[in-house]
């Protein structure tokens, strides 16, 4: 049953595995509404690749890929939802959160050292492969209210998220150019303190009804995301992970002591 069972874990994301087998999750249909931060990533121009190759290598390529960009996503703390061909479909929020705006910004991390790694592996793939031209993969973020759970029959269930911000993640990834990353106004909002951005842009997506503004991530620019927060119930401090200068760090030893110094007590009349 052991080894039955560790087979299985291969065919779900080790979260969902996890809250099955400790008794957290009941195996049934059902469902409930959460904020999440949906990730969807494809190959571009995968279909002409795919006709290009023969079957082992196809499989070869893809399997190379999935597992590159699912260990990047693992570290990160993502719930890997689906493979669908070279589509990647992940999200984070549930079953474990860390917070709305700390799961949207690790999901753009998780998204910009996806984008690096593409990058470090240019010339792997001519090499082993023989393609005319390096891989390169597009990406959209949404952050929104999805129904997340168990669907589907009482013989087979797929857990996942659906609902519009599910959809409009997708539309975003369609739209975001080769190697970029492409977020919603939402996500923007809970992750701006964290990286840099391009303008924002006005898009009309196939399928919505009304235009929408999204912005893409400037991956050349990751100084913003080495930041640490530190949150109390009267402070909060933001720290970049890069040592501070001697003057910066009178400047912060300054005003910790004249925060900790006694206040006087006002006179109530």
């Amino acid at each position: 049953m052991e080894d039955v069972s560790g087979q299985l874990a291969k065919y779900l994301s080790p979260q969902i595995y996890e809250s099955i087998f400790s008794g957290k999750q009941n195996v049934e249909v059902k469902s409930y509404r959460k904020k999440i931060t949906v990730f969807f990533s494809d190959i571009v121009n995968f279909t002409a690749i795919s006709d290009k190759l023969e079957s082992e290598e196809l499989t070869a390529l893809l399997n190379f890929y999935l597992n590159e960009m699912s260990q990047i996503a693992l570290k990160h703390g993502a719930t890997i939802d689906k493979y669908i061909g070279d589509a990647i479909m992940i999200f984070f929020g549930d079953p474990e959160s860390f917070g709305i705006e700390e799961d949207a910004r690790r999901c753009v991390a998780m998204a910009v050292e996806m984008q690096q790694r593409m990058a470090e592996l240019w010339g792997y793939w001519s090499k082993h492969f023989g393609l005319k031209k390096d891989l390169e993969i597009r990406v959209g973020i949404n952050t929104g209210y999805c129904t997340v759970g168990n669907f589907g029959s009482e013989d087979r269930l797929d857990y996942t998220v659906v609902g519009a911000a599910v959809n409009l993640a997708s539309r975003l990834e369609s739209a975001a150019m080769p190697s970029g990353i492409l977020v919603s106004e939402e996500t923007y909002f809970q992750v701006k303190d964290y990286f840099s951005f391009d303008a924002p842009q006005q898009l009309e997506l196939k399928g919505l009804e009304r235009g929408v503004i999204a912005y893409e991530v400037d991956i050349s620019d990751t100084s913003r995301a080495e930041t640490k927060n530190f949150e109390g119930e009267n402070f909060q401090l933001k720290l970049t992970k890069h040592p501070l200068d001697l003057e910066e760090l009178e400047t912060l030893k300054k005003i910790i002591d004249e925060l900790s110094e006694p206040q006087p007590e006002e006179n109530v009349a």
